[in-house]
């Protein structure tokens, strides 16, 4: 990772950017903070000053962790169940500590994930342009 702050983005590479989302750093310079809380943004970094205003991951995050735990949660239910064909309460009893693992663990690192990438590669909403005809 680059170690001083005014590093321009251009030297930055996508996976020291990758690295910087998962360490849940600063896009920009890989020290400051981006949370000030859970889920909660700061509202810039302590370190460069950037303001984390352009930020919107949407729903983005939550869709790629739901889809994973999803995957790792009914494919273990269903091999516990054709091997072992326990009750129904140990399914509860043995799931929903797993899901709560899979879906709430990697929601911060993924989220900050998606925002490293999106500043990497300046992610913009979309426009309609004018085409000469």
């Amino acid at each position: 990772m680059n170690d001083s702050a005014g590093t321009s983005q251009s030297e930055t590479t996508v996976l020291q950017s990758a690295m910087r989302g998962l360490a849940c750093k600063c896009p920009r310079c890989g020290q400051g903070k981006l949370y000030a809380g859970f889920l909660t943004l700061a509202p810039a970094c302590d370190r460069c000053g950037l303001d984390y205003a352009f930020i919107d991951t949407g729903d983005g995050p939550a869709i790629f962790i739901i889809m994973l735990a999803g995957a790792i949660v009914v494919g273990c239910a269903l091999v516990v169940e054709v091997k072992y064909q326990p009750p129904f309460w140990l399914h509860a009893a043995l799931w929903l500590p797993l899901i709560l693992a899979t879906t709430l663990l990697p929601l911060r690192a993924m989220k900050s994930l998606l925002i490293a990438l999106q500043f990497h590669h300046k992610a913009a909403p979309g426009r309609l342009i004018d085409r000469e005809k």
